[in-house]
């Protein structure tokens, strides 16, 4: 599958937000990027708002166009609340979860744990990034990963929020329930999104 590989530093400040974790390693946020700068700030329709919030929670996920639109009519086709499944849907991927964990520093690194086959799932190895975790599945990280320095610090790390949803002790992770939109701590406008694809 393809992904974006050019620089996160315009994604962030394309949508006006730390989509990469960089903290303080990420300069002039509030500067739209482009020749233009400041001057090509414009007041933003309807349509606008609901297409950046779109391109926001894309770029979040690590999610081409493509792969969005199927999670969006698979939560437009579910009875209940099309926002929250959506949301649980981006939520429950195997490599945001394994972020979430506190496992890695930022989803791209999540990412990357998976496909190099270090993740596992009740005991098997998965490498498919977007695989969808269940309640009650458990998730641990293989002897080779454990003993790499970046996981290493990343596992080190004490004051890191672990969702509600989600249950975490040492190097091993247990999905407790379903994501609600309330364990999500990013801004995340899911009725606009939901609103695009319903046009």
């Amino acid at each position: 599958m393809g992904r974006y590989t050019g620089p996160k530093d315009r994604l962030s400040r394309r949508e006006g937000f730390d989509l990469f974790g960089k903290g303080a390693k990420l300069t002039r946020l509030a500067v739209p990027p482009g020749v233009h700068g400041p001057k090509g700030v414009r007041q933003s329709s309807q349509y606008g708002k609901q297409l950046r919030e779109k391109q926001k929670v894309k770029r979040l996920y690590g999610i081409l166009e493509r792969q969005f639109r199927k999670y969006v009519e698979a939560a437009l086709k579910t009875r209940g609340n099309t926002g929250e499944k959506l949301l649980s849907l981006l939520e429950r991927r195997l490599d945001n979860v394994i972020y979430r964990l506190g496992f890695t520093v930022s989803r791209p690194a999540a990412r990357q744990l998976v496909s190099h086959r270090h993740v596992l799932v009740n005991g098997k190895k998965v490498n498919i990034p977007s695989y969808q975790v269940k309640v009650g599945e458990t998730i641990t990280l293989s002897t080779k990963a454990l003993a790499t320095p970046v996981v290493k610090k990343a596992l080190e790390v004490k004051e890191i929020k672990i969702p509600e949803w989600l249950e975490k002790k040492g190097p091993v992770g247990l999905i407790r329930k379903e994501p609600k939109s309330d364990d999500i701590t990013e801004p995340i406008s899911v009725q606009d999104i939901v609103e695009f694809y319903s046009r």
